[in-house]
């Protein structure tokens, strides 16, 4: 095998606009089917608009069909953890789209899962492999800021469809924390290389879900983080790092393919700005990582279950922060 043949559960948007084409972009890496649980026909429709050449009306058939390495699940946060199990048990490697589940009790039975029936799992956080960011921590690391207590992140954008969007529903996992928040609490957590001690979130909140998520970390070395997500702020998806001699501030953070791939690392030291550009294509990267990892039998991910779980950890610690009002400790 020289590709990984994936299957596509589900026509979801994010599938046509992103991943898709990014599998199609990828060496390694092919579509050979999607599925619609909503009939053959919309399946169909995608198809022929991404020259995919088999379909199936359910996900099941899908996931039987024996010309499928792996699966992309771009289903609603709440139904991640069903199908990325059944796939597993049927042998299917996983890319899962963000976050893998709603909680960390679902993440370790969908890791138990894997493990068991030796399949690869990854969360779909692209962003994880735009180089932008190992520049940051080289950057951190050669001193040229000084020492680091302190990072701002933030991700928001005005939702217009309120009405019909599936991340307005509290029971699909909806909520600014799960679909923006993730991606915040990911790059901190991973820009600093150190996991929180504690959190506190105050939130907005609109038919049961949070629209606005305002959070404060601490950790153990001292270090502080501040971070935002929103569905009524305007376009932001950036993060700042504060030394005690300058600061570095990625104002595409997460979303560089907007900008043709170019990730923007700007660094103010006693008043002088020194700007940095770095291009790739992340969700390209992104499958391609995952799929030489299958081609490989390679289980070392560069965004591994150990990540996974302590994002969806600290994510459990700001959501009961915003069910009490409290500061929340992670164990």
């Amino acid at each position: 095998m020289t590709k990984v043949r994936f299957g596509i559960l589900s026509t979801a948007g994010i599938a046509q606009k992103q991943l898709i084409p990014a599998i199609q972009r990828a060496s390694n890496a092919e579509v050979t089917a999607i599925a619609s649980s909503s009939g053959v026909e919309k399946a169909k429709t995608v198809a022929d608009k991404f020259s995919i050449g088999k379909t199936h009306d359910s996900y099941e058939k899908l996931l039987d069909d024996p010309e499928i390495d792996a699966v992309y699940i771009p289903l609603p946060n709440h139904l991640h953890k069903e199908w990325a199990i059944t796939a597993a048990k049927k042998g299917k490697h996983i890319l899962c789209e963000k976050p893998a589940a709603v909680n960390t009790t679902e993440v370790e039975e969908i890791k138990a899962t894997c493990e068991e029936y030796q399949v690869i799992f990854m969360e779909a956080f692209m962003y994880h492999f735009h180089p932008q960011h190992d520049r940051v921590k080289q950057i951190i690391d050669s001193g040229e800021i000084g020492d680091v207590s302190y990072m701002r992140a933030a991700h928001s954008f005005p939702m217009k469809d309120r009405e019909s969007n599936v991340r307005m529903k509290y029971q699909a996992g909806g909520g600014s924390l799960y679909d923006l928040g993730c991606y915040a609490i990911h790059v901190i957590r991973n820009v600093l290389q150190s996991e929180p001690e504690t959190v506190q979130v105050n939130a907005v909140k609109d038919n049961g879900v949070d629209t606005d998520a305002y959070a404060y970390l601490t950790f153990s070395n001292g270090m502080q983080a501040t971070f935002d997500s929103s569905f009524n702020l305007t376009d932001r998806n950036e993060y700042e790092v504060v030394g005690t001699e300058g600061r570095i501030l990625i104002p595409r953070a997460f979303r560089p393919d907007k900008n043709g791939g170019d990730g923007l690392i700007i660094v103010e030291k006693q008043g002088v700005t020194r700007t940095e550009t770095v291009n790739t294509d992340q969700y390209r990267d992104q499958v391609e990582h995952i799929s030489q990892a299958i081609l490989n039998g390679d289980r070392k991910l560069h965004n591994d279950f150990e990540n996974t779980l302590n994002n969806i950890r600290v994510i459990d610690a700001c959501m009961e922060s915003i069910e009490t009002g409290a500061r929340v400790e992670l164990g």
